[in-house]
């Protein structure tokens, strides 16, 4: 199997340990593969690998560019202007990572964290669930999120809230959405995940496409 030499900088470094690692591939994979599989040879980047762009010969690519195996790969964590750890807010296609949210909202006054990981379930309305396809708008899924976010943080002293959204195929038990909230005492934690998760469903442009073994349709948009 083809391997790549790909480029870690900053915190990615700090973790690896080593500026450079191998990761095992198939002769055709595009970035998002490659962050996948960079995730799963490298368990300790996981979590660190949302924000994270791929270039390839010292020019950025999209998610479904391909990397060709001898080219020169880095790895790029998010650069001055932004911060070196998890975002609060991400609509990404890239699996989810249950401890880059949490991340994202501890800190030494955070008395309490709070979770919700919402999961592609098998069984939907009496049917059976192939996968679902999840579709966004994504400036402005992203934009209200980060409202939300604001909002929440402003009316519940002390609270930290992020959201971390999942699109594109998913099949069972993949995760769709994970949302963290901290705060110096359990009740605010609880109650500022719990309008989190409230607020993104009624708000954000966001949708779902449910795929049965009898059809698909797009949740709340029809029979």
């Amino acid at each position: 199997m083809p391997t790549i030499n790909v480029l870690l900088f900053a915190g990615l470094r700090e973790i690896a340990r080593t500026d450079t690692v191998s990761v095992e591939v198939e002769s055709s994979i595009t970035a998002r593969d490659l962050l996948a599989a960079l995730a799963l040879q490298h368990p300790a980047l996981a979590a660190r690998l949302g924000p994270c762009r791929v270039a390839v010969d010292h020019t950025f690519i999209g998610t479904d560019d391909r990397v060709a195996v001898d080219s020169e790969v880095a790895v790029i964590p998010p650069v001055s202007g932004g911060h070196d750890g998890p975002p609060s807010i991400a609509v990404l296609d890239t699996p989810l990572s249950l401890a880059a949210v949490v991340q994202a909202v501890e800190h030494e006054g955070a008395g309490g964290i709070t979770t919700f990981t919402g999961n592609v379930r098998l069984r939907s309305r009496g049917k059976t669930v192939t996968h679902l396809e999840y579709e966004a708008y994504v400036p402005m899924a992203e934009r209200v999120l980060d409202g939300i976010r604001t909002r929440i943080e402003a009316e519940i002293e002390g609270s930290r809230v992020a959201i971390h959204h999942r699109i594109g195929h998913l099949g069972i038990g993949e995760t769709a959405v994970v949302i963290a909230a901290s705060a110096p005492h359990r009740a605010e934690a609880f109650a500022a995940c719990r309008e989190a998760i409230e607020a993104l469903k009624r708000d954000v442009p966001i949708w779902k496409r449910e795929a049965t073994n009898d059809g698909a349709v797009w949740i709340g948009q029809g029979p």
